[in-house]
């Protein structure tokens, strides 16, 4: 059999319009894009699917035949998948099969381009896994059809979403991030850590306000406070910041005769207004409903000047709430009212277009039977209907499973790292298209840092090596266990200071305790700092 010059192979057996094989007579690895001709004139990009090795002297058969022939030439057979031709712009699948005897081509960096759709979009995420070719996502398609990135703790999720919001804000898209554990304050510095040269990427910092729900003494990473309008709400605005499981229809029925009361004797009226008025009362459940506006009021989201919502969505800038310290039933009524109140004033064009990032999207939009959240309804309506006003919606969950299908079903791009639990999987396979248990496997077996991107703008799943970040990276996990080598060099430090007669040096680099000074306990010392003598 004759060899091509610069063939990897050449098909053999039966073949299919959308398959066929090859015997390898050069490296060629499992998921490596080859090309041969289809319909004996235009090339047909294909992927290696799997390879197998055989040898026939040392087959079942022949084990124990003495005449066995140890000459016989070992074989190497790959299986490959047609993902198609490309003419005049356009893909389409091959009308007849490959030929049997003709040779098989690494693909080109063009062919595989053009064929995959890589060389439509503009926002540049990482590599090509295997090969030096760019991939570029389009920002307006990625957008106005949502995103999602799934995958399971310690896979590189909230890392792989900065670096499409860092594509965003570049291309001057307005963001809107709901940030549960504070990992997003970093992308106002620069990234330190990285293979910059290889991906040609230059750290950078980025325009973002961190907004805290809470007090600004408790959350020292925020710019500013976040603030709702606590001025005549509606029995209906109130009902929605209460969590309905430990509401009854008693109390709500109280909010609103509270609220009707209020509204026939003046034109203005706080939340304080609110809860005297249900103290006034003689109903038996009133004290419930006592405690839990009272606990709004607490945390302070009525009180001082209202964020106005204009300012959440700008052109190239990140509004980051950081609802770090907030209860988890409290942060699904402020995502609540905050994104209807954006949702509104984007349809009445009263903010720039933009997109809704939501970071553990398990917590807001539980999937039914999995939990209850007051944010459900809202992010569903985004999904449903943010296109036709200009907003767009990621949402990024390391619980596939838990997160609303309905959603997961309205994000045309989907990001996938690393997910081993069978349920998300499952999760995964009802809510994508063309999920096989070959792309199973494959998510199963992801490294860390590596992506399957999933989206109708792209003709076939591929894997990507994500791009380093410009900005830092604020999500790295705390170290528990100090390693032996380091916890010896800090007890050696800690004995010379000794001898010496040195004071201790503190581990976070903070000034000794002066003699006769005071320690101030956690909270206070957070709120008013260390007691000066």
């Amino acid at each position: 059999m004759s060899i091509a010059k610069g063939s990897v192979g050449t098909i053999v057996g039966e073949t299919n319009p959308l398959a066929f094989k090859f015997i390898i007579n050069k490296e060629v690895g499992r998921g490596t894009y080859i090309k041969a001709k289809a319909d004996g004139r235009e090339w047909a990009l294909a992927q290696v699917e799997d390879v197998k090795r055989s040898n026939s002297a040392y087959s079942v058969n022949q084990l124990n035949d003495a005449a066995r022939n140890y000459d016989s030439r070992e074989m190497m057979i790959a299986e490959a998948r047609v993902i198609g031709v490309t003419s005049n712009g356009k893909l389409h699948l091959p009308t007849s099969p490959a030929r049997p005897g003709d040779p098989v081509f690494i693909a080109d960096e063009k062919l595989i381009k053009a064929t995959l759709g890589l060389a439509k979009g503009d926002m540049y995420i990482g590599m090509l896994r295997g090969y030096d070719i760019r991939v570029e996502l389009d920002a307006n398609t990625l957008v106005q059809k949502h995103c999602s990135v799934l995958a399971k703790t310690g896979s590189g999720k909230s890392y792989t979403a900065a670096v499409i919001l860092e594509e965003l804000l570049e291309r001057k898209v307005a963001l809107l991030i709901i940030d549960p554990h504070g990992e997003y304050a970093s992308m106002k510095e620069p990234n330190k850590v990285g293979d910059f040269s290889r991906y040609k990427v230059k750290p950078r910092g980025y325009d973002a306000t961190i907004y805290t729900p809470g007090e600004m003494a408790m959350n020292p990473r925020a710019d500013r406070p976040f603030r709702f309008n606590g001025m005549n709400m509606s029995a209906r605005e109130v009902a929605k910041m209460i969590p309905h499981e430990s509401s009854s229809s008693g109390q709500l029925g109280l909010l609103y005769e509270a609220i009707s009361a209020l509204r026939a004797e003046t034109d203005a009226y706080t939340l304080e207004d609110v809860i005297e008025q249900v103290v006034r009362s003689n109903s038996k459940v009133k004290w419930n409903l006592v405690g839990q506006l009272e606990s709004l009021l607490e945390l302070g989201l009525f009180s001082g000047a209202e964020t106005p919502v204009e300012e959440l969505l700008r052109p190239g800038r990140a509004a980051v709430i950081d609802m770090t310290g907030i209860l988890p039933e409290l942060q699904a009524m402020i995502v609540s009212r905050l994104l209807t109140d954006v949702f509104e004033a984007r349809k009445r064009r009263l903010v720039s277009p933009g997109m809704v990032v939501v970071e553990e999207a398990h917590n807001y939009i539980p999937e039914r039977g999995t939990g209850n959240a007051a944010s459900t309804s809202i992010v569903r309506t985004i999904a449903a209907e943010g296109r036709k006003f200009g907003l767009g919606l990621m949402i990024i969950s390391q619980r596939p499973a838990r997160v609303d299908k309905n959603v997961i079903s309205q994000c045309n791009t989907q990001i996938i790292m690393r997910v081993t639990n069978p349920n998300d999987l499952k999760a995964l396979s009802k809510g994508l298209e063309g999920m096989t248990g070959d792309l199973e496997e494959e998510i199963k077996r992801l490294p860390a840092g590596v992506a399957m991107l999933v989206s109708n703008e792209i003709e076939r799943p591929i894997t990507v090596d994500i791009r380093p970040r410009k900005s830092r990276h604020g999500g790295v996990s705390t170290q528990i266990v100090i390693k032996e080598k380091a916890a010896g060099a800090v007890r050696a430090s800690r004995g010379a200071e000794k001898r010496s007669g040195a004071p201790p040096a503190s581990p976070t680099g903070a000034k000794a305790k002066r003699p006769g000074e005071k320690k101030a306990s956690g909270l206070l010392k957070k709120v008013f700092g260390a007691r000066k003598i």
